[in-house]
């Protein structure tokens, strides 16, 4: 397809409006420079495998990077890669992730993050997710991170204790109004014998000098002496060595808000005497049986327990795309198969489009050359995009293109990959494979086809657990049966 037909006019922007975490309401879009916006998102801590529950906030940021640049902007996007210092819980206390690691793996720390690095990034391809623009390490950054608390220290906004060096919330006159915190409440509450250092409860860690774990093997010096980072200055040191002391949007979980991204916009704030970042986005969580996915419960699904159950990873993605990230996604296996059976459907059509061309390449139209019914569903598939990523009823302007009776293939062929430069399902890569079936797999699909014809529908799910069994994933469209090793 020609660069015609798929890029959108990068000279002029589209109006843009998401949630801001903020002020708990949609805003417009506003960037610092005109056309650009400057982007961070907190990327992954590289002790374990990441699961599909991280993925869901790294579709989220990925969705908005594409239906951004969909829109016409243009996209600086930061991501960080944690090494060290993110503690089991956030308010810092429990062992380093990377200790953690290092004890179940009996490994180096250096392995064990290149190790997960690698196995992030594969999965990250695998469910075509757009690489960042810059991915920086934390253990790369360990100048930057004591530089700037040099600087929230010169602004007296910190204090030693007990060797290490801690940020004082009682200096910050605005702590607390990302997540909207009580801190009378928690003074009121507060465990002080989790770290009896700590001058009020919300206090945290800049600089770790005393670590509270025997070998700890990543060290640095610094001028409070020989130690490692807290979590929370990696990400405002690493944002701003890339993106500057003002950028416009900071992305993460939702998790991140009451701990991580508040002491973020304190200690950067602290350190700049100026607001720092004016827009906040967060994702949802995936829930299974109710409870947030977590991997210090211990149970967790990766991506590759998605490939095992015969699945492609783009399935999981194109679950997500259903959901609007602020809305928490319920997760069973059943519902990712029923996802499944909309993909493939969704893959049949695209294929048969193509198939009207014969040999020839899609004959793809140019936007000005879309008659008004397709012009029309152009038009609300790109509002709800800008709408604050309204992924669902960007999907259902999808199907509503597929099924239409008024465009013809090149039309559709057109919108759909269009609307792929957001979705990112690969449609343009999509053909046929032809699949040799053993004579016995060829019996059971023929006995099922017929059972169905009769309407046995018991007897079918019967034929159609047995071929899961044997290997081979068995889906049904008006076609007739669709079949695929699992």
């Amino acid at each position: 397809m020609s660069n015609s037909t798929t890029k959108e006019n990068t000279t002029q922007t589209r109006p843009f409006a998401v949630f801001n975490t903020v002020s708990r309401s949609i805003e417009p879009l506003k960037t610092a420079l005109p056309g650009k916006v400057s982007l961070y998102c907190c990327g992954p801590t590289v002790y374990d495998y990441q699961h599909i529950g991280n993925f869901k906030t790294f579709i989220f940021e990925d969705v908005l990077v594409r239906s951004l640049r969909f829109a016409g902007f243009e996209v600086n996007h930061v991501m960080n890669i944690t090494d060290v210092g993110h503690l089991v819980g956030d308010g810092d206390d429990g062992e380093d992730k990377m200790l953690v690691a290092v004890k179940r793996e009996k490994k180096k720390s250096a392995e064990i993050a290149e190790y997960y690095t690698k196995i992030f990034f594969e999965d990250w391809d695998k469910l075509n997710l757009s690489r960042p623009s810059i991915v920086c390490k934390a253990t790369e950054h360990i100048q930057q991170m004591i530089a700037l608390i040099q600087r929230i220290e010169q602004n007296g906004f910190t204090y030693v204790a007990g060797g290490n060096v801690y940020f004082d919330t009682s200096k910050s006159a605005n702590y607390g109004h990302l997540a909207r915190l009580n801190l009378e409440k928690l003074k009121a509450g507060a465990r002080v014998e989790l770290d009896a250092n700590k001058r009020n409860p919300s206090d945290f860690v800049l600089w770790f000098t005393k670590s509270k774990f025997e070998n700890q093997e990543l060290q640095w010096e610094s001028p409070w002496g020989r130690g490692y980072p807290g979590w929370h200055i990696e990400c405002s040191a690493m944002s701003m060595q890339y993106l500057g002391e003002h950028f416009d949007i900071h992305c993460g979980g939702i998790d991140h808000i009451p701990v991580h991204h508040t002491n973020e916009i304190a200690q950067s704030e602290a350190a700049l005497q100026k607001s720092w970042v004016p827009l906040w986005m967060h994702s949802e969580f995936i829930m299974v049986n109710a409870e947030k996915m977590s991997k210090s419960k211990g149970k967790f699904l990766i991506l590759d327990d998605v490939i095992e159950r015969g699945l492609d990873p783009l399935v999981y993605r194109f679950l997500c795309l259903n959901s609007h990230y602020r809305s928490q996604l319920n997760f069973t296996w059943d519902i990712l198969e029923n996802a499944g059976k909309a993909f493939d459907k969704l893959k049949s059509a695209v294929l048969s489009f193509k198939a009207s061309f014969g040999s020839s390449a899609p004959a793809l139209l140019p936007e000005e050359s879309l008659d008004d019914t397709a012009a029309a569903l152009s038009h609300r598939f790109m509002s709800a995009v800008c709408d604050d990523l309204n992924m669902p009823l960007a999907i259902s302007v999808l199907w509503e293109t597929v099924n239409s009776k008024d465009l013809d293939s090149a039309h559709k062929l057109t919108l759909l990959y269009r609307m792929d430069q957001v979705l990112g399902l690969k449609m343009e890569d999509w053909a046929e494979v032809s699949l040799e079936i053993p004579p016995e797999i060829d019996v059971l699909l023929n006995q099922r086809a017929q059972a169905r014809k009769d309407r046995q529908w018991a007897r079918s799910d019967e034929l159609r657990a047995e071929l899961q069994q044997l290997g081979y994933t068995v889906t049904d469209d008006a076609s007739g049966q669709k079949v695929r090793r699992s």
